[in-house]
């Protein structure tokens, strides 16, 4: 069997691989890259009409985002994942398109006054409704046949959720070897969903490394820390601002205030109002309630089994339409302001820092990993001005931190999930964590005894009986990011054609004195390598 990294390897979004084994293609995750990229994803090497099925480890756009553009150029097969992963993707990808559809007429506006050419969205909303026809949902721990010699179990690793490992058997011949992708591995003792379950056996495991070179330290009290930030913020007459992702973490935070309301620990602001300021939290929320309680640990269980709904509580209010999320700033009553999305890059959250970032007043309350190059991170990283609308904005707002408060385990807990085969995989392929921690993670491991490796995006290796072995290695050319933006803007540009360039001569190469069958296959090929550049 041949395995080629695509995406998210050498950085944390992006996730794709593709596994060509007992005569199919398929693909580990599709998704889009978040924030700036470091390693840029390579293209999918065959034409989407050839890959036969798609395993999402979960809902999460940076594991799925891609899915309605393989669709649109011509991928048919099963999408499979979690029966909560399908209802989430059913929103997300609908959202993600929604996203796409505005951002392209806002360019094509603005462009229209310069003479530019039209831009395409990546994918509309009848690109995402043709890919959610092709779910199918599977349950937790049932083992089923993709094809002839391959079948696959999802495991709960409670990340978020859905959220799955994937345990793959492939019989090629007489030899059946047994990949485990870890998809995103969940941090212990995260409100409502279960802790991550662990599976014994492995001969290759591929495995994710976000936190692979630090440590959360011991669990806060996060009740007792946002009651603290609730109360001084308020005191203060501010409304406390939370980018927080829709799916996972606000209802997280809205299980928190609920125990906060619950027992009346911020004095003087007791009947202080929630807003859901994010259609797709909203959607997100209700899914939630309506999931098996099965899915859910044994506290929220025991809320349900009270008649307690463990996310909903007086004051709670949804903001659906633009004119209702325009009139929460216009209340000067203090508020949580829950909002999406969680690394500022997009979305209503971005009018909420804008209204206020400038007030010292008000708190901005970070609950989720921010990525390099978004604007979650440079804001926790000390910018004092940001532009946002085409304005700058001076940050004169409180800036804090659930600090540990993450859908992502730490060293220890990857540690722990890889310790838990009873027999050490041949070979561990450290993937989705940043630069320099999935080399720091591959020397933990080393040290504790795995053979282990971070490839680069666009590496090929073979695994036979001869064990694995690699064919090709990755991409390692770096886009730098200068400090000055226009220079930042050129370089990247020139990176991303030099890397278009090499990958295009690479393709034309392969199919050089190929048959007329191939030549469709060679042009999908091509436009796909276009598409990928006119984003």
């Amino acid at each position: 069997m041949k395995i080629t990294f695509l995406g998210a390897n050498h950085e944390v979004t992006g996730s794709c691989t593709l596994i060509e084994a007992a005569g199919q293609r398929f693909l580990i995750d599709c998704g889009m890259e978040q924030g700036k990229d470091v390693y840029e994803n390579q293209p999918i090497p065959v034409a989407p009409g050839e890959i036969d099925w798609v395993l999402a480890t979960h809902a999460h756009i940076d594991h799925t985002g891609m899915l309605p553009l393989l669709v649109r150029n011509g991928f048919r097969g099963k999408i499979y994942a979690t029966n909560p992963t399908v209802e989430l993707c059913g929103i997300m990808l609908r959202d993600s398109a929604h996203i796409q559809e505005f951002e392209a007429e806002w360019k094509n506006r603005k462009g229209q006054r310069s003479g530019a050419e039209p831009v395409e969205p990546m994918y509309t909303v009848q690109d995402a409704e043709a890919a959610m026809k092709l779910f199918v949902g599977k349950a937790y721990e049932q083992r089923f046949q993709l094809a002839p010699g391959i079948e696959a179990r999802f495991v709960d690793v409670g990340h978020l959720l859905g959220s799955a490992s994937i345990e793959l058997w492939i019989t090629e011949g007489e030899t059946t070897t047994k990949l485990v992708f870890s998809g995103d591995i969940g941090n212990l003792d995260q409100p409502i969903i279960k802790d991550p379950a662990y599976i014994k056996e492995a001969d290759y495991a591929f495995m994710e490394s976000t936190y692979g070179d630090r440590s959360h330290g011991p669990k806060p009290d996060y009740v007792s820390e946002l009651t603290k930030i609730l109360q001084r913020t308020f005191d203060r007459g501010g409304n406390v601002v939370i980018p927080s992702f829709a799916v996972g973490r606000t209802q997280e935070m809205l299980y928190f205030i609920r125990e906060i309301k619950e027992k009346g620990l911020v004095k003087g602001h007791g009947n202080f109002p929630v807003y859901i300021d994010s259609p797709l939290a909203i959607e997100a929320t209700r899914i939630f309630k309506d999931t098996d309680p099965d899915c859910f640990d044994a506290d929220t269980r025991a809320l349900l089994e009270k008649g307690i709904d463990p996310i909903t509580f007086p004051g709670l209010r949804v903001t659906v339409t633009s004119d209702e999320s325009r009139m929460i700033n216009a209340d000067r009553v203090p508020k949580v302001i829950l909002s999406a999305s969680g690394m500022c890059e997009a979305g209503r959250i971005r009018h909420h820092l804008k209204h206020n970032l400038w007030r010292p007043e008000c708190t901005i309350l970070f609950v989720g990993y921010q990525a390099v190059g978004t604007l979650g991170r440079t804001l926790l990283e000390g910018a004092t001005t940001v532009k946002l609308f085409g304005e700058p904005i001076e940050v004169q707002a409180e800036l804090c931190q659930l600090t540990g408060m993450s859908g992502h385990a730490d060293r220890e807990g990857l540690l722990r999930w890889v310790n838990s085969f009873e027999q050490k995989p041949k070979r561990v392929f450290v993937m989705h964590g940043e630069d320099e921690t999935e080399d720091h993670f591959v020397q933990t491991l080393t040290e504790q005894g795995f053979t282990a490796c971070a490839p680069y995006n666009g590496a090929q290796w073979a695994i036979g009986t001869e064990g694995a072995v690699c064919l090709q290695e990755g991409m390692r050319v770096r886009i730098e990011h200068k400090a000055n933006e226009g220079q930042s803007r050129a370089a990247s540009v020139f990176q991303r054609l030099v890397s278009a360039g090499k990958r295009l001569l690479r393709v034309i190469e392969h199919n050089e004195g190929g048959a007329n069958k191939d030549l469709a296959k060679f042009a999908d090929q091509i436009n796909a390598l276009c598409d990928k550049w006119d984003r």
